[in-house]
């Protein structure tokens, strides 16, 4: 059984409109503190565009715990 952790945070945007920008692999040790800084970075730098505008402010964030189980296909 392998298990993926995603990093999903939620920003607003120009247009009133919600952009989520995925992280895979997102570290065990993450903190919100981290993610936030994180966020203010990615807003305040202006590399994501969007069809929405650019991103303005932090919505949410979260951790989501995937596992997944190979199947013998014989």
């Amino acid at each position: 059984m392998a298990a993926q952790r995603i990093l999903e945070m939620d920003f607003s945007t120009e247009l009133g409109k919600t952009q989520r920008l995925r992280i895979y692999d997102a570290k065990e040790t993450l903190t919100g503190a981290e993610v936030a800084a994180a966020m203010d970075k990615i807003i305040t730098t202006g590399i994501f565009k969007s069809t929405g505008g650019n991103l303005t402010g932090k919505v949410d964030a979260r951790i989501i715990t995937t596992t997944a189980d190979d199947l013998d296909l014989v």
